[in-house]
């Protein structure tokens, strides 16, 4: 176990962060949030069809005795929830449609969060992305000032430790946006106690090629710099020379990464989903997330092939989320 999780663990102890699971006739969510019970991290909100959950727990030999379970369809305060999501789309769907709405774990999940019967949702297990982000998006919303949420991977390999994003949102961004992104991204590094250097990636280090891709980072870098005047931030790199010192002295001398970034922020999510993958597949980084950024409250995107392993870290993630937010 490396330092960082078990860091995320020491922060986490006693807290018991109510953290919602949409997705509880799924076996890997279904013993994380068991699992979760038993510590004092996370206390597990799981939702389904109760018999459903309960002959999976039969299988799986779980004990669910620690565990809130809630069958949406005939919770007692749906109604409430149906009023207070009407309220919220500002009139653009009906108390009965809402209701109907409300029959999807994933908003009656992120619901549970608005409404602060929750802190923090994680999904997306059995669900694809734009399921579990688009309630968020519709409900939660992004902060003052953030245009759009991003998806962010903490890269974990003994104990180095890595952000890359946007790797799992925005296809294309333009500079204004990529700059957002590369905020936020710090940002998040920030309140999981890292300090951030960021290097934002392209083909091309300090003009050594001039496309409109690479004006598009180069313009985004000085915005970025201007939102964030005293942390370090560089572009445009390519990686190397934001990642090896001896070779950044010789590509881009004078910058204030040295290169030693540990923050990386690719130019497009093509980019950046195919470098995550190959910093975990080759690299043999452990990948948590994506981790989503930008929004008011902490809603985390699972991939549908995770293990329960990465169910239970990646609830650590999003309490401490919570937590910060709270705090911050």
């Amino acid at each position: 176990m490396s330092n960082f999780l078990n860091n995320l663990k020491s922060n986490l102890e006693g807290k018991n962060v109510k953290i919602v699971f949409p997705e509880g006739t799924d076996p890997r969510i279904l013993t994380a949030a068991v699992e979760l019970a038993t510590t004092t991290y996370v206390d597990p909100i799981v939702l389904g069809d109760k018999e459903e959950i309960q002959k999976l727990a039969g299988e799986e030999n779980l004990d669910l005795s620690s565990l809130e379970l809630i069958d949406p369809k005939v919770c007692e305060y749906k109604g409430e929830l149906a009023e207070s999501f009407v309220e919220r789309r500002k009139g653009k769907v009906t108390h009965e449609q809402a209701d109907d709405i409300l029959n999807d774990v994933n908003y009656f999940g992120t619901m549970l969060v608005y409404t602060g019967r929750a802190a923090g949702l994680v999904s997306g297990a059995v669900h694809s992305t734009p399921d579990t982000v688009r309630p968020a998006l519709q409900i939660i919303k992004t902060k003052p000032g953030v245009s759009r949420t991003s998806g962010v991977f903490f890269m974990l390999r003994e104990d180095e430790l890595y952000v890359m994003g946007d790797c799992a949102i925005n296809p294309e961004l333009n500079a204004d946006e990529l700059a957002e992104v590369a905020v936020e991204t710090a940002k998040t590094a920030e309140s999981f106690d890292m300090e951030p250097r960021v290097a934002l990636l392209s083909f091309s280090t300090r003009g050594s090629a001039k496309t409109e891709e690479t004006e598009k980072v180069k313009l985004a870098t000085q915005y970025a710099k201007e939102k964030l005047p005293d942390t370090p931030i560089d572009g445009e790199l390519q990686f190397d020379a934001a990642f090896v010192p001896g070779v950044a002295e010789k590509k881009a001398p004078g910058s204030e990464l040295e290169g030693r970034a540990n923050v990386f922020v690719f130019p497009s999510l093509e980019a950046g989903n195919i470098g995550y993958k190959i910093a975990q597949r080759l690299g043999g980084f452990e990948a948590y997330g994506p981790i989503l950024q930008g929004l008011n409250q902490p809603v985390n995107d699972l991939s549908r092939g995770c293990s329960k392993d990465e169910v239970f870290n990646l609830a650590l993630f999003t309490a401490t989320q919570a937590l910060t937010q709270n705090n911050g």
